[in-house]
């Protein structure tokens, strides 16, 4: 006999989390053309770096919008789970775009560490990387409420949230520069950038990798629910069980339960759905249940 619970995704509605991503995308398009004017005017590379990063959010940005409306999309019959999975590709693709950009920022940052002095207009570059910290600021602002619904909008969110402390780091070499006129904190900080980069990019696809290899999910303990299943009443023992997520907000789960016979199948299907529903907040489960002493017939070829 089997059981199964019906699909739902965590957080808050996807059209929600497509309107965060639309407004946060256009917010980063519209500095991205400013930022690059300045860094190509003042000859910076952190905020160039910075500007970079920036064209890194907004292809970000868009990725997830396009993996979000696809994810919704009707599939075709052979995709039982449609194309849920792409807002996790969505965030591969991401963590991969940022491991490139930072290795090409930190590449040209130490190249310049040997260069002569520049002539760098810390003013000027002190203005723009406000300008975009603040615009970064904004795009967390909006990203903040759906981070933790979906990985998705998580890769989005450490995507604006890298290229604010970029932007930080830009505010720091210029007024340093404008100060002090200290124009190797011009490199120094596109190496703070890049190191910022690739901190978040490893955490990302971590995560991600974890997804696809079809892992637990994070802070689920298979050994706490194989035994919250084992001990239930009229369970004898609980074999070949699987936890992993489709995509975010969506755990699946399928085990085999021997039955002890003290109670009555449908009884401890309903049993194991509420346990598992309320104990550990898996929506998405097959169970089956057998009698004890039952053993499958396995083909061997």
């Amino acid at each position: 006999m089997h059981g199964q619970a019906g699909l739902h995704g965590g957080g808050i509605a996807r059209g929600e989390q497509r309107r965060r991503l639309l407004l946060a995308l256009l917010l980063a398009a519209a500095y991205l053309v400013a930022e690059t004017a300045g860094a190509l005017w003042t000859g910076s590379l952190a905020l160039l770096a910075d500007a970079g990063h920036m064209l890194g959010d907004v292809s970000a940005l868009a990725l997830s919008l396009f993996a979000l409306w696809l994810a919704d999309q009707k599939a075709p019959a052979a995709r039982t789970f449609g194309y849920r999975r792409m807002e996790i590709l969505a965030a591969l693709a991401n963590g991969v775009a940022l491991v490139g950009v930072a290795l090409g920022i930190g590449f040209e940052a130490v190249a310049r560490l040997g260069d002569a002095p520049r002539a760098i207009p810390g003013a000027p570059m002190f203005g723009i990387a406000t300008g975009g910290l603040l615009v970064n600021l904004a795009g967390l602002a909006i990203l903040q409420g759906g981070r933790n619904a979906s990985l998705n909008l998580r890769a989005a969110w450490l995507h604006v949230l890298s290229d604010a402390l970029g932007s930080a780091g830009a505010m720091l070499a210029g007024a340093l520069i404008w100060a002090r006129g200290w124009w190797l904190a011009d490199p120094a900080a596109s190496l703070l950038i890049a190191a910022l980069l690739l901190r978040s990019a490893f955490t990302l696809l971590r995560e991600t990798v974890d997804v696809l290899l079809e892992a637990a999910p994070g802070g689920l303990d298979v050994e706490a629910l194989r035994a919250a299943l084992t001990a239930a009443p009229g369970v004898a023992s609980v074999h070949d069980l699987h936890v992993w997520t489709i995509t975010s907000g969506m755990v699946s789960l399928s085990c085999h339960v021997h039955a002890s016979g003290e109670t009555g199948d449908h009884a401890l299907l309903s049993q194991l759905q509420t346990l598992l529903r309320q104990r550990f907040g898996i929506q998405h489960m097959t169970l089956q249940i057998e009698p004890l002493g039952f053993e499958e017939a396995v083909e061997v070829c």
